[in-house]
């Protein structure tokens, strides 16, 4: 069985003036367990054949396979990974983001089963992140494991099936997302209210038994919303009869921001940079 293929390849190295044909149509097969020894002068293409074989360069033409993977995968990777017009560039020359994006496609080169992703959509732009995403997903479809540490609560929530939650050097709160959201206390009605003079009496309007929570600076009251979002109609109705005002009123189901509130008494962002490592 080959553990190296090659047929056809060719390189050819462009200036404004000149034009190198570096390999021309380079044919090779290497047994598994065997040695092959490319002998050859300076400038006979050994070097431009090992790079096209280890996917540090890119053929102009032909095809190669290594240890039964065809060479091209990190072209593929890069067109993917949107980086395919930086190809030629100096990895140094990327932008932080880019740099992100080919830190990921490099580690999914060889095809690992296990991935340990280390805030990999840090710095990225909204519709680069959303493409990592995918990127995760299909990972995960074609059965590999995966460890992903991420500051971003709603990417946790979007891929992860079971999240560690961690605080101050210690993990606080463990399982999915469902889960860990019912902590919060379910689904509510938030109300602002127009005339903040008025605050108080929509909060005995909406809630009688005094559980409604109450924010004066914002004008705002939350209500639990036990009866789904078919109470906004009942809440809408009783403001109306009351001729109470209201700016704004949303259903809103509990996030992992809200979770991670309530588990640690801080927002995620509220981190010290020695603490959000």
């Amino acid at each position: 069985m080959a553990a190296i293929e090659a047929e056809g390849l060719v390189k050819v190295y462009r200036s404004r003036k000149t034009e190198v044909r570096a390999l021309d149509g380079v044919d090779l097969e290497v047994r598994e367990g065997t040695v092959l020894g490319l002998l050859g002068p300076n400038g006979a293409g050994k070097t431009t054949t090992v790079r096209i074989l280890a996917t540090l360069l890119h053929a102009d033409a032909g095809t190669a396979r290594v240890g039964g993977r065809d060479v091209r995968l990190p072209a593929k990777l890069l067109e993917q990974f949107g980086l395919d017009g930086a190809g030629d560039r100096v990895a140094k020359t990327y932008s932080g983001g880019m740099r992100r994006r080919l830190d990921l496609a490099g580690a999914l080169v060889g095809a690992p089963k296990l991935l340990f992703l280390d805030e990999p959509t840090t710095g990225l732009d909204p519709r680069s992140r959303l493409g990592l995403w995918d990127v995760i997903r299909a990972q995960v479809r074609e059965g590999n494991t995966l460890l992903l540490t991420t500051q971003y609560l709603e990417e946790a929530d979007e891929l992860a099936d079971e999240i560690a939650v961690v605080d101050q050097g210690r993990i606080i709160a463990r399982g999915t997302a469902d889960e860990l959201k019912s902590q919060v206390g379910g689904e509510r009605i938030e109300v602002v209210v127009h005339d903040r003079a008025r605050l108080s009496e929509a909060a005995g309007v909406l809630a009688a038994d005094g559980s409604a929570a109450l924010d004066e600076r914002t004008k705002r009251l939350t209500i639990s919303a036990d009866g789904g979002a078919q109470q906004l109609v009942d809440v809408v109705r009783a403001l109306g009869d009351a001729n109470i005002a209201i700016d704004d009123i949303a259903f809103r189901r509990p996030t992992l921001d809200d979770v991670f509130l309530t588990l640690t008494g801080h927002a995620a962002e509220e981190l010290p940079p020695e603490d959000a490592a």
